[in-house]
C-alpha cells in the first residue's frame, strides 16, 4: 500500500433535468484499498481542492493499518475546481448541486467496493454539503454516513464572512510565478493560522495552475463566485433557516471543529449547534481562524479518536 501518493480517478455525474444541471466529470483522489468496508470522504472548502487532505489521508491509512482494517479515503475536487469539469451555468455552483454529485459518486463507489459505512469530513463548504447529504432524504447515499466531521461550519454563516468572500472570490488574479501565487494564497488564507513555509507550499501549490509562460492562475472556475455575488442578507437569513431545519434531521455522530478566531462561526453559533440536532462534540483550535487545515498533530489526534478509535 503506497501511503505517499493518491490515485486520480474520474466519475461521470449524470444530468439532473429537474434543475437543468448538465452531466459533468468529477475528479477524485483516492487512497488505500477498494476492498475496504469503510470509506472516509474528505470534502474541501469553497475555493480549495481535494489535495488539501493529503496529510489527513496518510494519517488515516496509517491508523487503520495499525488496527488491521483496510480503508479507502476519497478526496474529490468539487465540480468547478481542480481537475473536475466546469459548469456552463454559474448559478449551478451551489451546495445542492455538489451534494447531488457526491451522493452519485458514493453510490457508484458502493457498487465498486465492499464498503459498508461512510465517514464524512467536511471543511467549510464541504461541511455544508455533508449536512445536506446527512439531513436531506433525497440526497442520502445508499450506504449510510456513520460519522460526520464539520470543520468550522454549521447552519449559520456570518455575513461578514460572506462579505470577505465577495472581496476576493473570482477576480481572475494572475501571477508571474508559482512563488508569487503561493504568497498571495498565504495572505488570502491567513486565517489558517501558523504554518511552516513547507506546510504553506504543500497547501498552496495544488491551488495554482500554469496558464502559459509566466502566467499562473487559481485552479477554479471564476464563475463559482456568481451565487455569492448575488447573495443578500435576506437570502442568507432564509438559507440559514433552511439549514437549521436540515441540521436538526441529522442522526449520525457529529464532531464539530471550530477555529478559535473564526469569522464564519461564532462561539454562540457553536454553542447553539451543540444544544440541538445531533448535539456534536466540540473541539476548538486555539490561535486559528477559518478554517483549521487538519494537518497538525492536535487536530489529527482528535480526528483519529473520532473516526478510528
Amino acid at each position: 500500500m503506497d501511503l505517499q501518493q493518491p490515485n486520480l480517478s474520474y466519475f461521470n455525474v449524470p444530468p439532473l433535468e429537474v434543475s437543468q444541471l448538465e452531466g459533468h466529470k468529477l475528479a477524485y483522489w483516492w487512497w488505500g484499498s477498494q476492498k475496504a468496508k469503510r470509506i472516509v470522504i474528505c470534502v474541501h472548502g469553497l475555493t480549495r481542492q481535494g489535495r488539501d487532505f493529503d496529510v489527513l489521508a496518510r494519517t488515516l491509512l496509517n491508523e487503520y493499518q495499525k488496527a488491521g482494517e483496510p480503508v479507502m479515503v476519497v478526496c474529490p475536487d468539487v465540480v468547478g475546481r481542480g481537475k473536475s469539469d466546469w459548469l456552463s451555468s454559474p448559478m449551478s455552483y451551489q451546495p445542492p448541486t455538489y451534494a447531488y454529485g457526491l451522493k452519485a459518486l458514493l453510490d457508484e463507489l458502493g457498487k465498486q467496493t465492499e464498503c459498508e459505512t461512510i465517514d464524512w469530513v467536511g471543511t467549510s463548504m464541504g461541511g455544508i454539503i455533508g449536512m445536506l447529504v446527512c439531513g436531506v432524504e433525497a440526497l442520502k447515499p445508499k450506504i449510510s454516513v456513520r460519522r460526520l466531521v464539520l470543520n468550522d461550519v454549521g447552519p449559520v454563516v456570518q455575513w461578514k464572512f460572506i462579505e470577505r468572500l465577495k472581496g476576493y472570490l473570482g477576480q481572475g488574479a494572475q501571477f508571474e510565478s508559482l512563488d508569487l501565487g503561493v504568497q498571495a494564497l498565504r495572505l488570502i488564507f491567513n486565517g489558517f493560522g501558523p504554518h511552516t513555509s513547507d506546510e504553506w507550499r504543500t497547501l498552496s501549490e495544488p491551488m495554482l495552475k500554469e496558464k502559459g509562460p509566466n502566467q499562473w492562475i487559481f485552479h477554479y472556475d471564476n464563475a463559482i463566485a456568481e451565487p455569492i455575488r448575488q447573495m443578500t442578507q435576506e437570502s442568507a437569513a432564509n438559507a440559514e433557516k433552511t439549514m437549521w431545519s436540515i441540521y436538526d434531521q441529522i442522526s449520525c455522530q457529529v464532531l464539530l471543529i471550530k477555529g478559535e478566531n473564526s469569522d464564519l462561526m461564532t462561539d454562540e453559533d457553536a454553542k447553539a449547534m451543540c444544544g440541538r440536532g445531533p448535539k456534536p462534540t466540540l473541539y476548538s483550535v486555539a490561535g486559528v481562524g477559518h478554517a483549521p487545515t487538519l494537518v497538525h498533530d492536535d487536530e489529527l489526534k482528535i480526528l483519529m479518536d473520532f473516526l478510528v478509535r
